[in-house]
């Protein structure tokens, strides 16, 4: 998922960066209010990480701009200010969780798994489609060719992260991170065993194949209609 961190503190730009993406995140950072604003305004992101202080145009005006805009891409406010007034104004204005300086990273990367987790982040739409195979979200049902596919919860959570990511290779960190809620462990097989049952029940019986491995990075899911070679 991306994620865009509009921080000018040098350091604690680089450091939420750093813990973002080792933690299997994709991460944009901008250092100016004038730069986010642009990015959050021209790229689409799972959440915003906005510093209220900012030197340009602070982060409660990017806020109202984006919500003004229709925008409900969650957002997580940070900020060295520890009043009820700052708190109430930041969630007056649409931010999901504010986070006060300084803070733990284990306490951020909670906060920021806890609103991707959320129904308004992951279904955009009721129905993901990638060639002949349809995941109605609502519902949580899977077909392919018109036949009925019974996943447990796991497996169409990952088959979901999969299409909603299709053309990524996506590092076993990551799937590790967002299906499961855990750090990866290399020793642990889990990531691989469940790819193995999920293409034994949408992959095998069909043609053609969409599931792509990816040695030593990760796995994808490929539109064959767009051309890809699988390994």
């Amino acid at each position: 998922m991306k994620i865009l961190i509009v921080e000018d503190e040098t350091k604690t730009g680089d450091y939420l960066k750093q813990g973002l993406t080792e933690s299997g995140f994709s991460v944009d950072l901008a250092r100016t209010g004038l730069d986010g604003h642009h990015l959050a305004k021209t790229e689409a992101y799972e959440l915003l990480i906005l510093d209220i202080m900012l030197p340009d145009i602070d982060g409660l005006k990017i806020l109202s701009s984006i919500r003004e805009a229709k925008d409900s891409t969650p957002v997580l406010l940070l900020t060295a200010k520890d009043s009820i007034e700052d708190k109430v104004k930041g969630l007056e204005l649409g931010a999901d969780d504010y986070l006060v300086k300084p803070f733990a990273f284990a306490e951020l990367l909670a906060r920021v798994r806890t609103l991707l987790r959320r129904p308004a982040v992951m279904a955009q739409t009721d129905k993901l489609q990638i060639a002949d195979l349809v995941l109605d979200l609502p519902k949580r049902r899977v077909s392919r060719s018109g036949k009925k596919i019974k996943l447990t919860n796991k497996e169409f959570s990952l088959l979901e992260l999969l299409v909603r990511r299709k053309g990524e290779v996506l590092p076993r960190s990551l799937i590790a991170s967002q299906v499961w809620d855990m750090n990866f462990d290399s020793d642990t097989n889990v990531i691989d065993v469940a790819i193995r049952r999920l293409r034994s029940k949408m992959d095998d019986p069909f043609d053609p194949k969409l599931i792509t491995t990816v040695r030593g990075m990760g796995y994808s899911i490929e539109d064959p209609t767009e051309g890809s070679d699988e390994k």
